[in-house]
């Protein structure tokens, strides 16, 4: 009769503290199958099955975790780092300019102030005598323009350039009309 070869029986692992084949009081979990193959001498080996697990799931976790970092301080490297700041609006020369109207009637006053696009401030119903000293910028040509109402009156307006009058107009009667412009000087160095 040939021998019998011995394979040594393990009980299935199921993770559970206690029931692997080297669980003992006080070694809860510590599921190795030392001797599992049958062709060890039990002596510190271990399933690949069960290492691989451990160690393919903390290195994936590792990585995802890895990964996560990576981008998120990406993210925040770009909202820091990100210094293209918009240009600022290149700051335009100007000039003070003192508009004034005197006189009676209900009158309607058009202006121009500190606008690049050269559109006017318009002021209706304007109690007189009415003053108003902005900026213009340079290479407009400020001008203040007056309308009487259908009353009509009399209105002189006035403009004075960093403190040089300029020009005076008047407008008189129904619906009478007066402009004052003139030109900025080139900008003070």
């Amino acid at each position: 009769m040939p021998p019998k070869e011995s394979t040594p029986s393990v009980p299935p692992l199921e993770g559970h503290p206690g029931e692997g084949p080297d669980d003992g009081p006080g070694q809860p979990g510590t599921d190795t199958c030392e001797g599992a193959s049958g062709t060890g001498d039990g002596a510190g080996e271990a399933s690949a099955t069960t290492e691989g697990r451990g160690a393919d799931g903390s290195r994936t976790g590792l990585a995802v975790a890895g990964a996560l970092l990576l981008v998120c301080g990406g993210l925040v490297g770009y909202g820091l780092l990100d210094t293209e700041e918009q240009p600022k609006p290149r700051a335009v020369p100007t000039a003070e300019v003192t508009y004034e109207v005197t006189g009676e009637g209900p009158v309607e006053i058009a202006y121009l102030a500190r606008s690049e696009s050269g559109t006017a401030t318009v002021v209706r119903g304007a109690e007189l005598p009415w003053r108003a000293t902005v900026r213009v910028p340079l290479g407009q040509e400020p001008s203040v323009a007056i309308t009487l109402g259908e009353k009509g009156g009399r209105a002189v307006c006035t403009l004075a350039v960093r403190g040089e009058h300029v020009q005076l107009a008047t407008a008189s009667g129904g619906y009478g009309r007066a402009t004052c412009a003139g030109a900025l000087p080139p900008a003070a160095n």
